[in-house]
């Protein structure tokens, strides 16, 4: 059985850490076979907003964009066709590891670093919902809503900030 521990704080009040939870779990008689944080997954991952796009000098395809996401302001070179300046996005920072790669046909994640495309350095990564590995469209980057803030982390955006346990139930019970 699987439960996840903003689910079981909303039927009891504990300020326990998910690790003292699932040895409190498993004293009581109910096996706690693993522990998996949703947000690790998503660790370098920020809401960004798109400050401004412009043709990138030496490829006809690619976009230079300046992206506030928060603290600082990023130049990412980007491959979408659907940028356009004031959208909210998911940005990944240099040190992320991308869920999935749109370019590999295993779809393989991949660790992003600071590059030069083309001539031009890109400190970060403008995401499609593929590549966060929350859907199937790689046609071009994932547009946020309007009312996400900025800098605040994607697993947070997306309510994957919780732990899920994965129990088992004795057979006495």
């Amino acid at each position: 059985m699987k439960v996840t521990l903003n689910w079981l704080r909303q039927y009891v009040d504990f300020n326990w850490t998910p690790e003292d939870l699932a040895s409190r779990l498993t004293m009581l008689g109910l096996e706690v076979e693993s522990i998996e944080r949703l947000d690790a997954k998503y660790s370098g991952f920020i809401v960004g907003r798109v400050v401004t796009v412009s043709k990138h000098p030496n490829a006809d395809k690619l976009s230079v964009c300046t992206v506030d996401i928060g603290e600082e302001v990023l130049q990412i070179v980007c491959g979408a066709p659907n940028v356009t300046s004031g959208q909210k996005v998911g940005v990944g920072t240099i040190g992320a590891t991308v869920p999935r790669d749109q370019h590999d046909p295993a779809g393989n994640p991949f660790v992003l670093s600071k590059v030069k495309i083309r001539g031009v350095e890109s400190f970060g990564m403008i995401c499609s919902e593929y590549e966060l590995d929350l859907g199937k469209s790689s046609d071009g980057i994932m547009v946020l809503d309007a009312s996400a803030k900025v800098g605040q982390p994607l697993a947070e955006y997306f309510g994957l900030d919780d732990t899920a346990y994965d129990v088992e139930i004795t057979p006495n019970r």
